[in-house]
């Protein structure tokens, strides 16, 4: 269908989209049950059956092992769907096709194609008692439904929060994968790595293939257990497949892969730390075993071309040089820890001031305590989020962690990053070697000093 030329123009129409979503659950808010957003694929004629799924689950590393996929199945010429979450800038970014984002005119059309129907399910459902579809369930929805209508020769789709309650459930994937997990939203998903993971094991399908990141042995065995319960085959990094090898070079690394289908030498990926090494081959490893159960070498000029237009924004992303502003979305104990080491091992700055923000329910000293010895400087601040941690609690926890004389706090984003830049500056003139600024904490956090620090940029590519 078309925008009515009487009518709201696209981008009108895809404001009005945006402000009605934010009306409905937030994300961060899930029920135990796939009942409103089956319902809604049913009567949309289960969209996700019309191509084959490769399903993505974890604490940390999604989305960056999801563009990973992604970008090894363009490479090889298939025509992508990929649905990620959160969006740093644009809630666009989250439904792509062959590696671009999805446009407004097209995300407008799609949504009020399916509209109708997200209301007779909205109705139902408060019949009964319950919610309207939360945020979440109708991005998923719009998502399944416009990579059928596109239509894409596969898609990679990234869970939001758990695995077994969580929207994209629905999807009957040829290929399951579960990065690495730890400890995050335990109001919903357990306060032990055996609930969390029992949670994200959820996604393991009867008779399916399922490619497992390096886990803490407590979550191997209840992935192990799963998917025994199942069926399922087990792809296990370390042993059906490892990083062999990686070399530092300047801007990425380069490495070595022992994949399903035989070792892939000479791969240069232009990303930063080793979680993004081992992303890689897990990445690879799901590919491989979604092209015929992995018994195929790829060919090396494939994944190396595949890997070397790797990009994963918001992930230790250069954003601006003099001083140099790297963005990570960090937001746990685990992925900081990842980040703080790959800054420490990539990185020679001679000081790193640290722009902080996080969110309430997170364990924000947790997150400053993997970074107390990296950084000079702390400045907390908070992002425009209703979820967002007042900047002077984060200013507070990090004074615990590293003191008071090491925090600055600066409540709004810009003046946290001004402050941040002219620290860098000074530190930078000081010594004899550059200072860096990192601004971490949260993915709000960090789409929102994109869009200030790269305003041409619109959104993340």
């Amino acid at each position: 269908m078309s925008i009515d030329e009487t009518g709201p123009s696209a981008v009108e129409r895809f404001v009005q989209i945006q402000e009605s979503l934010t009306l409905r659950w937030p994300e961060d808010r899930i029920e135990p049950t796939l009942e409103r957003v089956a319902r809604a694929v049913e009567l949309l004629a289960d969209p996700q059956q019309a191509y084959p799924t490769i399903h993505v689950a974890g604490t940390n590393a999604k989305t960056s092992t999801v563009r990973l996929i992604d970008q090894l199945a363009l490479t090889a010429g298939l025509r992508t769907g990929r649905f990620t979450s959160p969006h740093l800038e644009t809630v666009r970014e989250r439904i792509c096709f062959a590696g671009e984002i999805i446009s407004p005119e097209r995300f407008v059309e799609n949504f009020d194609d399916i509209e109708p129907y997200l209301e007779i399910v909205d109705a139902e459902s408060i019949g009964r008692g319950g919610p309207a579809m939360s945020t979440f369930e109708v991005l998923t929805v719009l998502a399944l439904a416009t990579f059928a209508e596109a239509p894409v020769d596969a898609a990679v789709i990234e869970v939001g929060m758990g695995g077994t309650w969580d929207a994209t459930n629905v999807v009957e994937s040829a290929v399951c994968v579960i990065t690495p997990i730890g400890l995050d939203h335990s109001e919903y998903l357990g306060s032990t790595l055996e609930e969390v993971a029992g949670e994200k094991a959820g996604i393991i399908k009867a008779n399916g293939l399922v490619v497992v990141a390096e886990q803490d042995p407590v979550v191997a065995e209840v992935i192990a257990a799963r998917a025994a319960q199942v069926g399922a085959r087990l792809i296990l990094e370390g042993r059906d497949f490892a990083l062999v090898d990686r070399q530092l070079a300047v801007g990425g690394q380069l490495l070595t892969i022992r994949g399903l289908g035989g070792v892939y030498d000479e791969l240069w990926l232009p990303l930063h730390g080793e979680h993004q090494a081992h992303n890689a081959a897990v990445a690879l490893a799901a590919f491989e075993s979604f092209l015929g159960g992995g018994q195929q070498r790829l060919d090396v000029a494939l994944v190396r071309e595949a890997f070397a237009q790797a990009t994963a924004p918001g992930r230790l992303e250069i954003v601006r040089r003099s001083p140099t502003v790297l963005l990570d979305a960090a937001h746990n104990p685990h992925g900081a820890r990842a980040t703080a080491e790959a800054l420490r091992e990539s990185f020679d700055f001679g000081s790193v001031i640290a722009v902080v923000g996080a969110m309430v329910d997170k364990d924000v000293s947790g997150v400053l305590a993997e970074f107390a010895d990296q950084v000079d400087v702390i400045v907390a601040t908070s992002a425009n989020d209703p979820r967002a941690m007042p900047a002077d609690e984060v200013g507070e926890l990090a004074s615990q962690i590293v003191g008071s004389d090491r925090v600055v706090v600066a409540p709004a984003l810009s003046d946290a990053l001004e402050v941040a830049v002219t620290l860098a500056d000074d530190a930078t003139n000081e010594g004899t070697t550059a200072a860096a600024v990192l601004v971490v904490g949260s993915v709000a956090l960090v789409g929102q000093a994109r869009a200030l620090l790269q305003p041409s940029s619109g959104e993340a590519s």
